[in-house]
């Protein structure tokens, strides 16, 4: 992942609504989750909802299915993961960041 997708991505989630809406995609698992189902379970209207589903879209962090005359929307599983990959590709003083609380604890209190 470049730096600018990236960027795309983190500040499509800089907004406490569309950090729910994302949160509530990536809980409904693979079989996604429609609009009017979100609408309901965040109490966002629907237009305000559309707003933030396009900008989580656009970011390429979900994606979006027509069934019909709904549409459906899936977490990108591989996108998020590529985004934590990103932020964490040069933490932990080259350890393997599962290892880092151990260090940390062996340096003094937890």
């Amino acid at each position: 992942m470049d730096e600018d997708v990236a960027v795309k991505a983190l500040a499509a989630l800089a907004q406490t609504s569309r950090l729910r809406v994302f949160r509530a995609i990536v809980g409904a698992g693979p079989v996604g989750i429609q609009p009017g189902q979100l609408s309901q379970a965040l109490d966002v209207p629907a237009n305000t909802l559309s707003f933030h589903l396009k900008e989580l879209h656009h970011a390429a962090l979900v994606s979006v299915e027509r069934e019909g005359r709904f549409l459906r929307y899936r977490a990108d599983m591989n996108a998020m993961q590529s985004l934590m990959d990103f932020l964490t590709a040069h933490c932990c003083q080259g350890l393997p960041c599962g290892d880092m609380l151990n260090v940390a604890c062996e340096a003094g209190p937890c």
